[in-house]
């Protein structure tokens, strides 16, 4: 009777191995799904759950009226976040003038030093390695450490005729 009963429980496929660990398999991906929804459940806010579960209503109008409760704070949630974006783009547009500003006087500071290079340039004596400014931007080197610019010490090149 207990040989007969085994062979009925399971059918045909009583004995088949792959069939038993393919089962194995499913259940073991159906634990491991459920222990996800368990965990995403607990992690969500109490907003979030209640779109994840189905909900049963008595009567229309409760379903209605909790509707309309959900309506209403993913309204204020829209508003809240229509404000915060409305906050950065103001705090953007901010920001954006005064690099445009640094930018602007940047450039002026520039044109300033590059005209009092110019005016300088001729004074300098024709012997001095600053007679040249393209050389000492070339000789120049950019120092990571210290920030700032290497240049080359000056030098007065004297020619001694014989």
């Amino acid at each position: 009777l207990q040989m007969l009963e085994q062979q009925v429980v399971g059918g045909e496929q009583a004995k088949n191995k792959d069939l038993k660990e393919k089962h194995k398999r499913r259940k073991k991906y159906a634990d491991e799904r459920r222990l996800q929804l368990v965990a995403a459940l607990q992690e969500s806010n109490e907003d979030s759950s209640e779109r994840v579960l189905l909900n049963v209503y008595d009567s229309i109008q409760e379903e209605v009226r909790a509707k309309s409760k959900m309506l209403e704070k993913m309204q204020e949630k829209l508003r809240a976040a229509e404000t915060e974006i409305k906050d950065l783009q103001l705090e953007f547009g901010l920001e954006k003038m005064d690099y445009l500003s640094t930018i602007r006087r940047q450039e002026r500071d520039l044109m300033l030093c590059q005209q009092l290079l110019d005016q300088v340039q001729s004074l300098v004596r024709r012997d001095c390695n600053y007679s040249n400014l393209e050389k000492i931007r070339r000789e120049s080197v950019w120092d990571e450490e210290s920030g700032c610019w290497k240049i080359p010490e000056p030098l007065i090149q004297k020619t001694h005729l014989p």
